[in-house]
């Protein structure tokens, strides 16, 4: 592989006319076999845009999903959409979930001939769903804690990563921000998460067996400070759950570093010893477009900590994890555009 490659995290933000769309679709005033005609089309302009931008390894831009999680509740049954269990509505489980079609093999489907780039799959790691789309009021029933859910969701997504790796993806990333959001007391308060150590260790192994045996593909996960319409839920630094995220074992870890919220640098010194990493290098929550200069900085700072042969670009978090997010498509197509110049730009400062 080629040094500084180029990736998303996952999201591109939708046009209007799309997140329209698919809120009809959820809505029932669109069926999917009248919606899949016109996902299609979106699809393959997100593939385009991020091949004009100089991506190495691209996604679908998640443009059929609602969100990068509630696409779980989409497609397994077990869940009721309509209980509005928070101020983003998300689906709560309230019977035994069911896998009985693909999740989103069919992006990979769809996109593998359309592009010759590395392709990515993302999927919602098993602690977020848990914490998600559990609620005490209404899945008690189906699963009496929250940690049941987390557990029958581990067989689930290892036989949808199958499904994805038939498909023909070469990378499948399992997004899990709650890890990181752990870093902030305020969060913690709120959650009712007195001593988030055990709550780390469980995230990381509920990784671990999703993962552990895959073979055939190769492996990520994401996280990051959770963020809407350009700001940030949490902040902190990465120092606490440095520990536990070693333990992972994945072969890249894509963080945010871009963003003055994750606390700086200096935390990379803690980074997982093998681990490729996904350095968030690109803040998607400033309007500012980044020059590939400011870029090439921010990575060189993080050659302190991590071999150039470790380290892959990336921005610091989907641009819109769910359709509730309007950030322009055109401020994420040149801050990826920006990116790809600076990945060329090390190529040639810290060549091989």
């Amino acid at each position: 592989m080629k040094l500084f490659p180029t990736t998303v995290v996952g999201s591109l933000p939708r046009p209007e006319w799309l997140r329209e769309l698919i809120l009809d679709r959820k809505d029932g005033r669109i069926c999917e076999e009248k919606a899949d005609p016109h996902l299609d089309r979106a699809a393959a302009m997100a593939i385009s845009l991020q091949e004009r931008a100089g991506l190495d390894e691209i996604t679908d831009g998640e443009w059929r999903r609602e969100s990068y999680v509630k696409v779980f509740a989409e497609r397994v049954r077990g869940f009721r959409n309509d209980l509005n269990i928070s101020n983003i509505p998300y689906p709560a489980v309230v019977e035994p979930i069911e896998y009985y079609r693909p999740i989103a093999a069919c992006e990979v489907a769809f996109a593998r001939p359309r592009t010759s780039r590395r392709l990515k799959l993302t999927l919602p790691a098993p602690y977020i769903i848990g914490r998600r789309m559990w609620h005490p009021d209404h899945s008690r029933d189906a699963y009496p804690r929250r940690e049941d859910l987390m557990e029958a969701v581990v067989p689930i997504l290892r036989r949808e990563i199958e499904a994805v790796r038939a498909a023909g993806a070469d990378v499948v990333q399992l997004d899990e921000p709650w890890l990181s959001v752990m870093v902030d007391p305020e969060f913690r308060a709120r959650e009712g998460i007195g001593d988030p150590e055990p709550e780390m260790e469980r995230c990381i192994d509920l990784l671990n067996r999703t993962l552990d045996g895959i073979s055939g593909i190769d492996t990520a996960m994401h996280l990051c400070h959770a963020h809407f319409q350009h700001r940030h839920s949490t902040s902190g630094s990465y120092d606490p759950i440095m520990p536990a995220l070693a333990r992972a074992r994945v072969g890249t870890i894509l963080m945010e570093y871009a963003t003055p919220d994750a606390g700086g640098i200096d935390s990379l010194a803690g980074f997982h010893p093998d681990a490729r990493l996904g350095l968030g290098c690109v803040d998607h929550c400033d309007e500012a477009i980044e020059s590939p200069d400011t870029i090439v900085a921010r990575v060189e700072a993080a050659m302190r900590y991590v071999d150039k042969e470790r380290i892959a670009l990336n921005p610091d978090c989907g641009f819109a994890p769910s359709v509730q997010n309007p950030i322009p498509v055109d401020e994420a197509y040149l801050k990826l555009k920006a990116m790809c110049a600076a990945a060329g730009q090390l190529r040639q400062r810290h060549p091989a």
